[in-house]
C-alpha cells in the first residue's frame, strides 16, 4: 500500500492485440493512481503482443504468463483469477482490462474511491458506462445507462456489469478467486462476476460516467451493444436458444458456489432453475413470483417472450 491508497492488481486478457496494446498499456500508466501491478495473460499471440508487454515491463511492474489457450477471452480471464492470488500482494483490489481499450486517466481512483468505505469484509463491484469509439478513436458515443437498481434479481437474467470496466474490493476480490476454483464454465467472465458478487451480498457501484474509450472494431470477441443492429442480433439468439443455453451455464456455475451466496438468493438460484426447467405454466407464473427484471422496459418484454418461447 502506498499512502492508504490500495494496491490493485491488474487482470489482462491478451491475444493478437499486438495493434492497440500500446495505447491501453500507456493509459494504464498515466493513472492517477499509482500503487498498482498488471498481470497480462497471452493466449498464444503471434503478433508480436509479448514484445509490447516485455516493453511496458521494462519500465512498470507487469507479470506475462501464458494463457489456457482454449480459444476465448472468458476462460483467459477465469485463469487469470485462479493464478492472482500467487503474485498479489495480501488484500489486494482486482481490476479487469481488455487489450484494446483506452483508460481515462481517473479510472481506478473513481473506481476505488465509489468502494473505499464499504464495511471491511463486504464485497463491493465497481462499473461504468462507457465511451463507444470506433478503431480510430475518432467517434465517441455514450453506453447504454442502468437505471434500475443493480442486484441479483438483474444479474440473473441480465449483465450490467462491462468487465473492461470492473474494480474489485478486497472483499470481492477474494470471493471470486474462490469461487473461479469451483466453476467450470461461464458464458463471460464478467457476467458471472455480476452474478456472484450480488449473489453473496455484494454492493454494486455503477457508475453513469464513462471510466474508458471502448474500441469496435472487426475483431472484436464481444462488442458493444447499444446499436439496432446488435439489439436484433440479440433478439435472433434469444429466438434460437442462446438464451437459454447461457441460462444452463450460469445455473451451473452459480450452483457450484451456492453455498457462498445469501439464503435468500440462494433460494432464488433454486426456484429460477426451476422455471429454467418448467413447462410454460410454470416458466411465466415462476418468472411472476421471482421478480427478476432488466434495465428497460424493451429488454425486460424480450424476459417475457423468450418465457413464453420456452427459449429462458
Amino acid at each position: 500500500m502506498t499512502d492508504g491508497a490500495p494496491h490493485i492488481g491488474i487482470l489482462m486478457a491478451v491475444y493478437n492485440g499486438g495493434r492497440h496494446l500500446r495505447e491501453q498499456l500507456d493509459s494504464i500508466a498515466l493513472q492517477d493512481h499509482r500503487d498498482w501491478q498488471v498481470l497480462a495473460s497471452d493466449d498464444g499471440s503471434t503478433d508480436g503482443s509479448d514484445s509490447e508487454l516485455d516493453r511496458f515491463a521494462v519500465a512498470h511492474q507487469l507479470t506475462r504468463m501464458e494463457g489456457p489457450r482454449r480459444g476465448n477471452s472468458a476462460d483467459n480471464f477465469l485463469s487469470l483469477i485462479r493464478r492472482a492470488g500467487d503474485h498479489l500482494l495480501e488484500g489486494a483490489w482486482i481490476s479487469f482490462c481488455d487489450q484494446d481499450d483506452v483508460w481515462l486517466p481517473d479510472k481506478l481512483s473513481r473506481g476505488v474511491a465509489a468502494l473505499y468505505d464499504l464495511p471491511k469484509g463486504r464485497p463491493g463491484l465497481y462499473c461504468s458506462r462507457t465511451w463507444i469509439t470506433d478503431e480510430t478513436l475518432t467517434t465517441r458515443r455514450l453506453s447504454r445507462p442502468r437505471p434500475r437498481p443493480t442486484g441479483f434479481r438483474n444479474a440473473l437474467v441480465q449483465n450490467i456489469a462491462s468487465g473492461n470496466t470492473i474494480l474489485l474490493n478486497p472483499a470481492a476480490a477474494a470471493l471470486v478467486r474462490a469461487a473461479a476454483a469451483e466453476v467450470k464454465e461461464v458464458v463471460v467472465h464478467d457476467w458471472w462476476l455480476y452474478q456472484i458478487v450480488t449473489g453473496a451480498g455484494g454492493w454494486v457501484a455503477h457508475d453513469d460516467a464513462p471510466s474508458l474509450l471502448y474500441r469496435q472494431h472487426g475483431v472484436n470477441q464481444i462488442g458493444a451493444n447499444d446499436t439496432t443492429w446488435a439489439r436484433l442480433w440479440r433478439i435472433y439468439q434469444l429466438l434460437r436458444g442462446d438464451f437459454r443455453k447461457w441460462n444452463r451455464i450460469n445455473i451451473a456455475a452459480l450452483t457450484a458456489s451456492a453455498h457462498r451466496l445469501t439464503p435468500q438468493n440462494r433460494a432464488r438460484l433454486e426456484r429460477f432453475a426451476k422455471v429454467h426447467n418448467s413447462g410454460l405454466w410454470g416458466r411465466l407464473s415462476g418468472l411472476a413470483r421471482l421478480g427478476l427484471y432488466r434495465q428497460n422496459h424493451a429488454s425486460t418484454i424480450a424476459l417475457w417472450v423468450s418465457a413464453l418461447l420456452g427459449r429462458l
